[in-house]
This record gives structure tokens, sequence and C-alpha cells, in this order.
């Protein structure tokens, strides 16, 4: 398995394979913002939509794949305000239900943490369902929690959900960082 960082050309590239773990994703019941079913073209015209934010900068997407097919993906959101430039927030972390317990998102995890650090980001946060097997990942790998939102985001199915809140600090300081 192959893990890169998708330049926006690569990305419009990939849309259709990066649909399909979309897709799966939510159909498995993750809640990373969208309601089941979730039609494909949306999926390819949301994985288009992020090119702009991936040629200017502000969004760093990874994807990891077994030939041509995508198995999972993670994304860093880089912050554009001044006073925000040291953190990121990790989003779509996903791993196609045919590579789970496989260790791929930790790896996905780990590339991105790393990505961070270079960078010079100090400072990463994220969210995610309370209660979900992403918890456990987040836990296990020195994620700390902030806290927890009632009724923050609703799940596939449309029922309201609490989501956890998360942080891990990467580096001592605030620092221009490098991207």
């Amino acid at each position: 398995m192959r893990t890169e960082r998708l330049d926006a050309p690569q990305l419009l590239a990939l849309a259709e394979e990066l649909a399909q773990l979309l897709t799966d994703t939510v159909h498995d019941g993750a809640s990373i913002g969208f309601l089941a079913p979730l039609d494909r073209a949306a999926a390819v015209a949301w994985w288009r939509e992020r090119a702009d934010g991936v040629d200017a900068g502000r969004l760093a997407v990874w994807a990891a794949r077994d030939g041509g097919r995508v198995l999972g993906t993670v994304t860093l959101a880089f912050a554009d305000k001044p006073n925000s430039r040291h953190r990121a927030e990790l989003v779509k972390l996903m791993v196609h239900r045919d590579a789970r317990g496989q260790g791929l998102g930790r790896a996905l995890l780990t590339v991105a943490e790393d990505a961070a650090v270079a960078a010079g980001i100090t400072l990463l946060h994220l969210d995610t369902e309370t209660d979900s097997t992403a918890e456990r990942l987040y836990d296990s790998a020195g994620w700390t929690r902030a806290g927890v939102i009632p009724d923050y985001a609703a799940s596939p199915a449309g029922v309201l959900r609490p989501t956890t809140l998360y942080y891990k600090k990467l580096g001592a300081g605030v620092h221009a960082p490098t991207r």
C-alpha cells in the first residue's frame, strides 16, 4: 500500500475513487458530515470542490492506495487567520471497510501528524462522533479529549449525536508555519 500527498490535479484525477471511499464510509455509518444514502455524483462533486483548497495550500490531502484503489484518506485543514496559523484541523480520516483493522487509520494519522510538524504546526484539533471506533484510535494515539458537545451533528441516519473534541500538541511555542 502506498500513501501520497495529493496535489490538485491528482485529487481531480482520483475524484471517482475518493468518492467511492466516501460513500462506503458514510454507508457504513461514519458521521463525517453526510447523510445516507450519499449519492455518488454528490460525493464526486464534494471531492472536486476540495481541489481549490489543495491548490491554495488551505488543505493537504493524503490518499492510501493499493494499486489504483483508494483505501484511505486523511486531510489537514490549515487555519487562515494570522493568530491561528500554528494550528490545523484533522478532517475526513476515512478507511474503507475492506481495509479496517489493519493499522491503516493509525498510519494515516501518523502521516498527517508528521506533515503537520514539518509544516511548523504545533497544535492539531478534530471532532469525532462520541463512542465511535475513531475515538479509540485518537485515545490510543495520544490525543487529548477536550470535551463533548451534545446533539452536535446528525449521524448518516439523521439522528443527532454528541461529538467529542480532541487536540494534540505537537511542539512547544508558537511560530510561523511553513507550508
